[in-house]
């Protein structure tokens, strides 16, 4: 269903992304009863870099003092929507930068956008990098909850992360599973942080939420950008990933 792809400035850009549906993103309750209106599919791939003057909320305005300028995604690279709902679209970039907008355990939060199924986007972090430590490197926030607050039963909207130093060679963190626990899938735990309600540190992957990732399980040193693909195996309900923001534990700076 989609159309053809075609280079787009920042000015067109604004212009031509769809006005968002009046569905597609979780409403604030516990268990989702919101099937999301369809738009025409849009194909068009934009690889236009839109760039935050401000780079968002930083970690240190959020919370605790770090020494990078930015833990947040600075910059979307690249943004490839898939077929159906259009939710937050016309809010990029400024939607994904930034820290996460946390509802809880048995809430999602509606400060996100939709990739669509099979869409993906990518985001750069410049000027700061992830870099392998101890433990988890990096948090992918989406509005996953807790199904009538059972943590064994999450509402989840899955994706495949990846990782990139160069922006061209991509390394991806497996995800398959069909069922919970869903691995190295994003997409499935509730996102606690949010800096303009609570004093969560969306950079601490003990108590941020969200999906850990650790370079070392893919034999990777270092990061500049990271890559999340909806799964387009997986439609209804649970068909697409809803991106809240991107946090680095683990950040090199210039």
């Amino acid at each position: 269903m989609g159309g053809k792809s075609e280079d787009l400035s920042v000015g067109a850009l604004e212009q031509s992304l769809p006005a968002p549906s009046n569905h597609g993103a979780r409403a604030r309750s516990g268990v989702l009863q919101l099937f999301r209106s369809c738009g025409r599919a849009l194909g068009a791939l934009f690889l236009v870099g839109f760039v935050c003057s401000a780079c968002g909320s930083t970690a240190d305005e959020a919370n605790g003092d770090h020494p990078c300028a930015s833990r947040f995604a600075t910059t979307v690279e690249a943004f490839v929507p898939g077929p159906g709902p259009t939710f937050g679209q016309s809010d990029l970039p400024k939607i994904v930068l930034g820290p996460p907008k946390g509802a809880g355990a048995i809430n999602g939060s509606l400060d996100v956008v939709t990739l669509g199924n099979g869409g993906s986007i990518t985001l750069g972090f410049a000027p700061s990098s992830i870099v392998d430590g101890p433990g988890p490197d990096f948090i992918v926030f989406e509005n996953a909850f807790y199904v009538n607050e059972d943590t064994s039963s999450p509402y989840a909207e899955l994706a495949t992360v990846e990782v990139s130093d160069d922006g061209q060679n991509f390394h991806a963190f497996p995800c398959t599973a069909s069922a919970a626990p869903y691995g190295s899938c994003a997409g499935w735990h509730p996102v606690f942080a949010n800096p303009d309600e609570n004093a969560i540190d969306p950079t601490d992957p003990a108590a941020a939420g969200g999906d850990v990732f650790d370079l070392a399980d893919l034999g990777v040193a270092q990061a500049r950008y990271v890559r999340i693909t909806d799964r387009a195996d997986l439609t209804g309900a649970n068909g697409t990933f809803d991106l809240d923001a991107v946090s680095i534990v683990h950040a090199e700076c210039p």
